[in-house]
This record gives C-alpha cells, structure tokens and sequence, in this order.
C-alpha cells in the first residue's frame, strides 16, 4: 500500500467518525458569549464590606479554637499585642526621613507631626548628578494598615518637574519601626536645575485615610554642604 493509499483510507475513516467525535475543539455556546441577565445585574452590585472590627476584638474572638488561631496567625502575621488598642483604625507614625549617598554620610530628618520642618530655609539640600536613596522609618499600631502608599510631587518656579507614587504594603502593629527602602535616584546637573524646589508628599492607605502630608523646600547646588 502506497503513502496515497493510506491518506486516503485515514481521510475516509475521519468522515466515517459521527461529527463532535475524536476531535478536541469546542465551539463556544451563545450563552458563554453573551452576557446573561444574572452577569448585569452582579455587574451592577457593589461589594458591601461588613463593620471594620478592632483587632484585639479579632484575635480574642473564637480564642479556645486552636485552628482557627493559628489560621489567624498565618493571616495577620506576627502582630504585637501590645500594640493593639480598642478602636478598629490604625496609626501610622513617619518618624525620619533618610537620604543615603554614596558622596557623603546619611543624612536623618526628623519628620514632623504636622508635615511642616521648623528651618525657614531648604529642609535638605542635595548635589547636581549624585546618586540617592530614600529610607523612611515609620511605627504602626493599633491595627493593620492595608496598602500604604507613597506619592509625591515637586514644583520649581510654580512649574511640576517630577512626581512618583510608590506602593509601601501592608503592615501589622508592632513596638519595632519599620524601614522602606526607596529605589536609587540621581540629580539632575547643569546650571539650569541648580536652585530650590517645593515638595507634597503624602502616605495613604487602601482607604485613601492620609497619616501624613508633608510640605517642604529642598535644594539642588553643586556641592554638597
């Protein structure tokens, strides 16, 4: 039997096969192309979250349960209950602002309370083309804040020269402050870019509270000071 021959006896044996045999495509129905009544009416539901609930409430609910503290544990982490209070929102407290380069020692700002430095003058000045990193230290307790968040926006002459957002995370109350580590960043250089500048910059969580709005000058010169 010649390679025609088989060809053809395998091609007759495929149309002697009941259709919706043998094969593995599939044809999508109507249904599964067009949108039921049910999918418009759950595209049109909100998602209605319950009561927030205190976390010291959390963690003493259902306590004698072993399974399900230890299920508790593995979902909230490791949580300082000592930093637990009563109310359900959590505090978040920036405590410095460091900028690290590799031109100088670091440099650690003490962030204030109500987002406004005391110095009249620049809070910090940086170099022309030098490298930095931003390293802010900040406290949570009381409960767990979800989706911190950074962004901050810089003005010169009244003009936006630069703005960045950058997601931080979740965190759990504890005494030990946390560190986030911003990435690498260089200066612009020329005379053109030398001089002051105005900075907003805020941290935020899922629920767009703000703990934190800070308004401040800094400056760019050829040397460091």
């Amino acid at each position: 039997m010649g390679l025609k021959d088989e060809e053809k006896k395998a091609d007759e044996t495929v149309e002697d096969q009941p259709k919706g045999q043998g094969t593995l495509s599939r044809k999508n129905s109507h249904s599964s192309l067009c949108p039921t009544d049910d999918d418009e009416e759950d595209e049109d539901k909100k998602l209605e979250l319950g009561p927030m609930i205190a976390l010291k409430e959390q963690l003493e609910k259902d306590k004698d349960d072993e399974s399900l503290r230890r299920w508790k544990e593995q979902l909230l982490g490791s949580v300082d209950l000592e930093e637990v209070g009563e109310t359900p929102d959590p505090v978040v407290k920036i405590l410095t602002l460091t900028i690290r380069s590799p031109d100088r020692e670091d440099m650690v700002l003490t962030v204030p309370e109500n987002g406004k430095p005391t110095s009249k003058g620049p809070w910090f000045t940086l170099k022309e083309g030098s490298k930095y990193t931003l390293v802010f230290t900040f406290r949570v307790t009381n409960n767990i804040v979800s989706g911190l968040r950074y962004s901050n926006t810089v003005w010169k002459t009244g003009l936006k020269v630069y703005s960045r957002k950058e997601m931080l995370g979740t965190f759990s109350p504890q005494a030990e402050p946390y560190n986030h580590v911003m990435f690498e960043e260089s200066t612009p250089s020329g005379m053109l870019v030398r001089g002051s500048y105005s900075v907003k910059s805020k941290f935020v969580d899922d629920d767009n509270k703000c703990y934190l709005e800070n308004n401040y000058t800094f400056d760019i010169r050829k040397n460091w000071l």
